[in-house]
């Protein structure tokens, strides 16, 4: 009989009991309490000479009671067969894995057997050859015919029979097809190179023939390679630690490999490009940038969200934005920015929040409000340009955001109030069912679904003075309107936040009264208008979030290096 698998507490040829609805063949031991669930299981555990009983159930509407009753003879002829039946396929897999066993024998003793006659081959460079010239992977088209020595990991691997292997090598300027032949892929570190690890490789690089294809359609054909660092595989290769099914946790924690993978090394790619875009924009239009201080003790955007610090037994914080530094360069440089990491201590979950993020801030003197927005929409679109104007940046943004097309000029302008009719019209809700009011903020959310509504980017402008920074210019038409603005994209929402700013020092002064904040602590910025006013204006824009409109991201998070939020300052 098979082997047994449950408590057997029942002597052979004792009574086995059996109730195909409660009972259980791998926790049954055959008693009344704990039943099996079949009779072949019974037979299986006690032997054929077992006295069977099986559950019958009295029928509705009799006076038969349930009971256990001695098992019929078609059952006991039905269950034998079943008990022969099992015995045969447990037979059979035995069979089959004891022919497995001794094939995994086989392979592996013939895997020693080539592994320790692959140790006594050793490679060397041929000195008849040209001397190899170093590149890196993205001078490959320029260099082809010649003889070239490239550096780098390796990204994909695949072997074709005993003589070839194909090596796809990465060193993050680039990816290299790579063919090793013949005793090149018959050595110790060939036979058992693995994902990730780091080889040098000798060769000519040739343009491939016509039906075939390979990054910048050409590849390496090597005549000597070297092993420079290998990587584990099994258990603790890379694609057995994070892949693309990896808890989004795990992906955080081991960042430092998620690095590595195509799509993100792209975004990388992209924002470093974006921000020489940035850069270059500005300084085209003759800014200067300057680096403000991190470490502050006055609040911008009001005092919750402030990362507090100890700093030489003072009370400082995390700066939350670079604009009141900015406005104090302005008599001295002119107009000014800057590309810094800004901190906010918000509690927030959602896909476009960080508590530490790339700022990228501007301020200009002696404009109008209408300036401010020619400016905004000719950086958002100039970015984009020179972006796109950048072909291997171009061929990310694509392959990441196939559908992305720039956006139209000009861009929409929609006012505060006309939003909330907006919101009204589209029955776009609070959770609670009401509808937004005048006064009150946008949520996320709605401001969401409104801009991916409309499907194009808008200048929301003109907010209520009680729902904007302190430091804002009141309209002239309304003076419970602020000349302020936000750049909302579809997908992502807002990505600027901008404005006029207060030039008149008594107005200031009583915005301080207003906000309840000491002047005193702010004397620097406040004396910007008692030493020569004038009117001006700037914006903050979060290079994460353009990023992820731009490269239709998920979240803000895949676009910075380590990114940081509530819960997480790791790795």
């Amino acid at each position: 009989m098979a082997d047994t698998f449950a408590v057997d507490s029942l002597s052979l040829n004792a009574v086995a009991h059996v109730d195909e609805t409660k009972g259980h063949d791998e926790t049954g031991n055959g008693s009344a309490e704990l039943p099996y669930q079949t009779a072949a299981r019974a037979l299986q555990v006690h032997g054929d000479g077992a006295k069977i009983l099986v559950w019958k159930a009295a029928a509705a509407g009799t006076d038969e009671v349930s009971a256990y009753v001695p098992i019929s003879g078609a059952a006991l002829k039905k269950a034998v067969k079943k008990v022969a039946e099992l015995e045969k396929k447990a037979k059979k897999q035995a069979e089959q894995a004891s022919e497995q066993a001794a094939k995994d024998k086989a392979a592996a003793e013939e895997r020693e057997r080539v592994l320790e006659a692959a140790k006594a081959i050793v490679l060397t460079e041929d000195p008849a050859l040209p001397a190899a010239q170093k590149i890196k992977i993205r001078n490959g088209v320029e260099n082809r015919g010649k003889r070239v020595k490239v550096s780098g990991w390796v990204h994909r691997l695949r072997v074709q029979g005993k003589n070839m292997t194909f090596i796809i090598l990465r060193d993050g300027t680039g990816y290299l097809q790579c063919v090793l032949t013949d005793t090149l892929c018959q050595t110790f570190d060939a036979l058992t190179l693995t994902l990730e690890s780091t080889v040098t490789v000798y060769g000519v690089i040739n343009e491939l023939p016509e039906g075939k294809t390979a990054p910048d359609n050409h590849e390496l054909t090597v005549d000597y390679w070297e092993c420079i660092g290998k990587a584990p595989g099994g258990e603790e290769a890379m694609s057995n630690k994070v892949n693309e099914n990896s808890d989004p946790s795990v992906k955080y924690d081991l960042r430092h490999l998620v690095l590595r993978e195509e799509k993100a090394s792209g975004i990388l790619k992209v924002r470093s490009q974006v921000m020489k875009a940035f850069r270059d924009h500005f300084d085209n239009r003759g800014f200067t940038e300057v680096t403000p201080p991190a470490m502050v003790q006055t609040s911008v955007e009001g005092g919750s969200t402030l990362f507090e610090l100890n700093y030489y037994n003072e009370k400082a914080y995390l700066t939350q934005s670079s604009q009141l530094y900015l406005e104090t360069c302005l008599p001295s440089l002119g107009d000014v920015y800057c590309l810094a990491e800004s901190f906010r201590a918000e509690k927030s979950h959602t896909r476009r929040h960080l508590s530490e993020y790339t700022h990228c801030e501007a301020e200009m003197a002696f404009i109008s409000f209408n300036d401010l927005l020619e400016q905004l929409e000719e950086m958002v679109c100039d970015v984009i340009d020179r972006t796109l104007a950048h072909k291997p940046s171009a061929d990310i943004i694509y392959k990441l955001n196939p559908g992305f097309k720039k956006p139209e000029r000009p861009f929409l302008r929609m006012d505060y109030t006309e939003a909330i009719q907006y919101l009204k019209d589209n029955n776009i809700k609070k959770e609670d069912g009401t509808f937004y009011e005048v006064g009150e903020d946008i949520p996320e959310a709605p401001e969401r679904a409104m801009t991916d509504k409309i499907n194009r980017p808008i200048f929301l402008c003109r907010f209520p003075a009680e729902i904007k920074s302190f430091y804002m210019k009141r309209c002239p038409e309304n003076n419970a309107l602020t000349e302020s603005v936000d750049v909302l994209m579809p997908g992502v929402g807002e990505i600027v936040g901008g404005s006029m700013r207060i030039s008149d020092l008594e107005e200031l002064m009583a915005a301080y009264t207003r906000e309840g904040l000491d002047p005193n602590p702010y004397y620097w910025f406040t004396e910007q208008r008692k030493y020569g006013t004038s009117e001006h204006g700037g914006f903050g824009l979060g290079v994460e979030r353009y990023i992820a409109w731009l490269l239709n991201l998920h979240t803000v998070r895949d676009a910075c290096l380590y990114p940081r939020f509530t819960g997480r300052a790791f790795p």
